[in-house]
């Protein structure tokens, strides 16, 4: 059974697709202008999460997620430059060099964060055609007007506008910028560009199609609304992206593709929370705005903040810092490691002792199925499996884990990681030498015998050796020192 929290009716619900085993999912994609961030990677992460939770489910999933490479201006509404022209500037670089140097990056960084890439990933700029038709169709719904500068979607007309949202209509309009010209013919504040015309600002604008209205190009939020429904069709089954979306984007197209189709856009929203690092939100000018690359040079590896992610549900805040990273760091690599001990032996115990091992074992996946399909709670999934890892290394070290016991462990690890993605099954990257490793089994050993002067002097015995030794919640972690 699995229960996701929709956004939509603010409560969680029994997920059942609207095709019996088959599931669309449609995950809002990067503005390729500049590199993602943290924040970013977080709804990344998310959305990765549900999809392997969807597929451990049994679903057969379609996955869509657009590539905003047009339209997406500075202010996110419609007024202000576009963040594709504004990046090629920055650069002096072509936007279509833009475009590609981010998408390329975008996708470096969710393979190294273990993410599963999108079955289809739709740029915007190849789209323009699907974008102009359902803009016809909003014309013929008298959804859609135009003025000598854009088309726009006319608010007021389309009943039920903030479902979504919940906040009143006054409370989205968004104020512009003193040096912004807003268009005087928009007929209400609240109604959003749907294509620009090459006038005013836009006169030059390196990427331009032509339309019915004459040459131009689309408004961001148009994008997904066009894409979703070429790919997964209208209504499908679940729409995510972050909550910063929620007012303005996720909002017009629930109004565009509703308003032009006349049915639901999607069944379920889920929507991400916000990352904050060091309980601020991120800003250059604080120093704090961090991108993937930024946790490489300190050491970390993408896992590290994989894992770190994952200890807080979806929908709670998340504050980063570099030590609760560390932490997930030992954790993390605690964890590769015992699960390489576990499978390693030495192996002991009778068929008693492996017969009480498969009872944990089955109790373990009926508690991980009941996390996972609370909503994707993570953090409680991630305890079962510490549990798990924790009672595998105790049998060891009372020589009551038998070889079929110790594979059934691993087995049930690496099958709670088909959802984790933290790649449980690689092995440490360095052999220990075996002065080393009973070097450390025999500090354990001292550690739970609270023999502390003891183990003091073997961690310097190891030090000596070129290795450091961490405690960690799953055990010793051995690193090279140095």
């Amino acid at each position: 059974m699995l229960k996701l929290y929709n956004y939509l009716t603010r409560k969680k619900e029994l997920f059942r697709p609207l095709q019996k085993g088959r599931v669309g999912l449609y995950t809002c994609g990067p503005t390729v202008y500049n590199y993602a961030h943290i924040g970013n990677l977080r709804t990344y992460i998310f959305e990765d999460v549900l999809r392997r939770t969807l597929e451990f489910h049994g679903y057969r999933v379609r996955h869509v997620m657009n590539i905003t490479d047009v339209g997406h201006l500075i202010s996110d509404a419609d007024t202000g430059e576009d963040k594709m022209e504004a990046g090629a500037k920055r650069e002096g670089k072509s936007v279509w060099e833009i475009a590609k140097f981010y998408t390329k990056s975008f996708l470096a960084d969710i393979a190294g964060l273990n993410i599963e890439k999108a079955h289809i990933l739709a740029p915007a700029t190849r789209h323009v055609a699907v974008q102009i038709k359902v803009i016809k169709q909003l014309f013929r719904k008298k959804l859609a007007y135009e003025t000598p500068s854009a088309v726009y979607f006319h608010v007021p007309k389309f009943k039920n506008y903030s479902k979504l949202s919940r906040q009143p209509l006054a409370k989205q309009l968004r104020g512009a910028r003193e040096e912004v010209v807003i268009d005087s013919e928009k007929r209400h504040p609240a109604d959003f560009a749907l294509w620009f015309k090459l006038v005013g600002r836009y006169e030059s604008h390196v990427m331009q199609w032509a339309s019915p209205w004459g040459r131009g190009f689309p408004g961001w939020h148009i994008e997904c609304s066009a894409i979703s429904s070429k790919y997964l069709g209208q209504p499908f089954d679940i729409h995510t992206g972050g909550i910063d979306h929620v007012a303005v984007h996720h909002t017009n197209e629930i109004a565009q593709s509703e308003g032009a189709y006349g049915k639901p856009l999607a069944k379920f929203w889920l929507e991400g929370e916000h990352l904050f690092v060091d309980a601020k939100k991120m800003s250059k000018s604080l120093g704090n705005f961090y991108r993937l690359v930024d946790i490489l040079e300190r050491g970390f590896d993408p896992l590290d903040f994989r894992y770190f992610v994952l200890g807080a549900h979806y929908r709670k805040p998340l504050n980063f810092t570099w030590k609760a990273l560390d932490a997930a760091r030992k954790t993390r690599l605690g964890l590769v490691n015992s699960l390489e001990r576990i499978s390693r032996g030495p192996f002991g115990g009778s068929l008693k002792d492996e017969a009480e091992v498969l009872k944990v074992i089955a109790a373990s996946e009926r508690r991980f199925r009941a996390a996972i399909g609370d909503d994707l709670n993570m953090p409680n999934a991630l305890a079962i499996l510490l549990e798990l890892i924790r009672y595998g290394n105790a049998l060891l070290d009372r020589k009551l884990l038998t070889a079929r016991a110790s594979r059934l462990v691993r087995t049930a690890t690496l099958e709670f990681d088909r959802v984790f993605g933290l790649n449980l099954k690689a092995r440490p990257p360095k052999s220990i030498p075996p002065a080393v490793a009973k070097l450390v089994a025999e500090r354990e050993a001292f550690r739970q015998a609270q023999k502390w002067a003891d183990a003091d002097r073997i961690r310097e015995q190891i030090k000596k050796l070129g290795y450091a030794v961490e405690d960690t919640s799953t055990g010793p972690f051995l690193k090279r020192s140095g």
